[in-house]
């Protein structure tokens, strides 16, 4: 009835009304999907054609690198020129600004690990503001939008290549990978990055699609095969080792594998299900431990037999316990050697040193293992000495003896050198919280009888904290360790785009809703909430609920409502949407209930002769990301719908 007027957004008004949740039509088709996993500290694309799909490839190797750094992922590291036009992007940005001269490099703006900023500012808006190495403040929607454009024109380059043609943009479908534990706002501002870019146009979002990290991982980790991961459990006492020797060994065997099929940058995925899958019954359960730069996410995933189709058991969950907590820790011990005032100033005065000090750490930090027993030596760049001792009038070997912390020691070669316990000490806060949050999910009903627990990520390399989640499981689920770990997410997400329906059941992070009136009722409502109307008794305030806080959603559903224009000539609607943590909520006022968002229907040009206008409203929760589309009911005429959740 309503088929003319669907646009593939909202072509699931159909399933609705056949009641068959499972036949999403799908969107328009695309010759390619090119993922982009934007990560905290290192971001890279990966591409398939939907010819053949289970040839996935990775980017174009990078030019630069780090010692110790194999990736096929470049530094999330942007720079921009002095009057805030985009330079650079990675490696190329890292290392320009690292060769400029200091009294040039304060005037240019150098930014890294501004992804955490999305997931920590409270209120979230288009106007959020970073701030560069030297301190100055540069528009977060503005960076995000250079990073995509840069990866937009890198993967169109090399697909024109491929090809033989130039590629058109409208030929890909784009995905871009998000924590799960992030709010709405966060992935809403990454799509309104992506429209800024020109990733997509806004009038085309479904050529965009967010994908979620760990449920990427879910996707690729399905497709295993036996060579293609370290199984951390069967590693027991074998051939006279134990466990922890083994942690190590078999993650470099791995990557002796990885460097080996490194050269062809593409990867063959199994388009049946991965032999480790085969072990997997209807029903079963697994948790996909996501640990990254920024977060580590945390989602529990059962498996839907024949076709091998996901479904979500409890609800996302995590904190921003990624590696780069780290180098937090390290930083707080330069302060603590050093004074803390050196060290924001040295930040300032000589941005380009302090971030070659933080690589030479990185490097280092690599190295660190359950069962070193030499000391790692970090380099310290001569204007760090340099500079310390015009600071101070005294050198940093002095500041080294007179400072009480004596794992870090000074060597005569001009290098930190730091006990291995030192290091594992600067991993424990970390890896601490990890294993806390895992401890608190493994002790929830839903996620009993876990059969296996994958490590991804970046932070899935650390010996530390492989052993830390050895120790916790205490053999309770099998540990899997993908070969590629830091790459699992970027093929996952192309699945992801080839074929986005294969998570077919999601439980909602919070609960959300809106305020209405409803009819007051004497003994049951506040006297408070009581307003008299035309002599009719309301109660205000109430709240009606959409969906509840880890409420299963399938694919496709709908939640619906109707809502009448106040007066006939109202052009717009515009509802307040609010959320919750708790399940059940009876009024908007609550404690814990905020306003989240605003549901805005366009109802200019419908005007009907119908004396009361019906306006339905749809919303799927199911989805990755909320959706909102309305008809009028009288004439059956679409309703531009939106939702926002940024607040401006």
């Amino acid at each position: 009835m309503l088929s003319h007027v669907l646009t593939p957004s909202n072509c699931l008004l159909l399933c609705v009304q056949q009641n068959d949740t499972d036949q999403v039509p799908s969107g328009p088709s695309f010759m390619v999907v090119v993922a982009i996993d934007f990560g905290t500290t290192s971001s890279g694309y990966a591409y398939a054609f939907a010819k053949e799909p289970e040839c996935i490839h990775t980017m174009r190797r990078w030019e630069g690198g780090d010692p110790g750094v194999s990736n096929q992922k470049t530094p999330t590291t942007i720079l921009l020129t002095p009057d805030r036009k985009f330079h650079s992007f990675g490696y190329a940005a890292r290392d320009f600004y690292h060769d400029l001269d200091p009294s040039e490099s304060k005037h240019w703006l150098y930014l890294e690990k501004f992804k955490m900023k999305l997931h920590t500012t409270a209120n979230l808006s288009i106007d959020t503001d970073l701030h560069a190495a030297n301190g100055k403040r540069v528009k977060a929607l503005d960076i995000f939008a250079y990073a995509l454009a840069f990866f937009k024109e890198q993967a169109l380059k090399e697909l024109s290549d491929q090809t033989g043609g130039e590629f058109d943009n409208n030929d890909v479908r784009w995905v871009i990978t998000v924590p799960a534990i992030w709010k709405m706002p966060a992935k809403q501002f990454m799509r309104e990055a992506a429209y800024k870019s020109g990733l997509v146009p806004r009038e085309n979002p479904e050529q965009l699609i967010i994908a979620l990290e760990p449920e990427a991982a879910s996707i690729y980790c399905r497709k295993l095969r036996l060579h293609q991961m370290v199984d951390l459990g069967t590693q027991t006492t074998q051939n006279g080792f134990s466990p922890t020797d083994n942690v190590g060994s078999g993650m470099s065997q791995a990557k002796e594998h990885v460097r080996r099929n490194r050269q062809s940058r593409t990867f063959l995925v199994e388009n049946v299900i991965g032999e480790l899958w085969s072990e997997l019954e209807e029903g079963d359960r697994y948790v996909v431990v996501d640990c990254g730069g920024g977060t580590v996410d945390l989602t529990v995933h059962q498996i839907r037999l024949p076709e091998g189709h996901l479904k979500e058991l409890y609800k996302a969950s995590g904190g921003p316990y990624g590696s780069i907590g780290i180098d937090y820790e390290f930083e707080k011990l330069l302060c603590k050697i050093f004074g803390q005032d050196f060290i924001d100033q040295f930040k300032i005065k000589r941005p380009a040193a302090w971030v070659d000090l933080m690589i030479a750490f990185e490097s280092r930090k690599r190295a660190a293992a359950p069962d070193r027993t030499n000391p790692l030596n970090i380099n310290l760049p001569f204007s760090f000495i340099d500079y310390y001792k015009k600071f101070r009038g005294h050198s940093v070997e002095h500041a080294l003896r007179k400072s009480n912390v004596d794992f870090v020691k000074w060597s005569s070669q001009g290098m930190l050198r730091m006990s291995p316990d030192a290091m594992n000490s600067l991993f424990k806060p970390t890896i601490d919280h990890i294993i806390q949050h895992l401890t608190e999910l493994f002790d929830k009903p839903e996620v009993s009888d876990i059969k296996f627990l994958f490590l991804v990520g970046g932070f899935a390399e650390s010996p530390l904290l492989q052993q830390a989640v050895q120790n916790m499981l205490q053999g309770r689920s099998r540990i899997i360790i993908p070969h590629d770990v830091g790459l699992t997410i970027l093929k996952g997400a192309v699945l992801f785009g080839l074929d986005p329906s294969v998570i077919k059941v999601r439980r909602s992070p919070l609960t959300y809703g809106v305020g209405v009136l409803n009819r007051f009722v004497e003994g049951k409502h506040p006297p408070e909430k009581l307003l008299v109307k035309d002599g009719t008794r309301w109660c205000t305030d109430v709240f009606d609920t959409f969906i509840a806080v880890d409420q299963s959603v399938a694919l496709g559903e709908m939640v619906k409502r109707s809502y009448t224009p106040a007066k006939p000539s109202q052009q717009v609607i515009v509802i307040h949407v609010y959320c919750s943590e708790k399940e059940s909520v009876g009024f908007i006022s609550e404690p814990g209930v905020r306003k989240c968002g605003t549901l805005r229907l366009d109802v200019s040009g419908t005007e009907s002769t119908a004396a009361r206008r019906e306006i339905q409203t749809l919303m799927q929760f199911g989805d990755t990301e909320i959706r909102a589309m309305a008809v009028d009911v009288s004439t059956g005429r679409t309703v531009k719908a939106s939702i926002d959740f940024l607040s401006h």
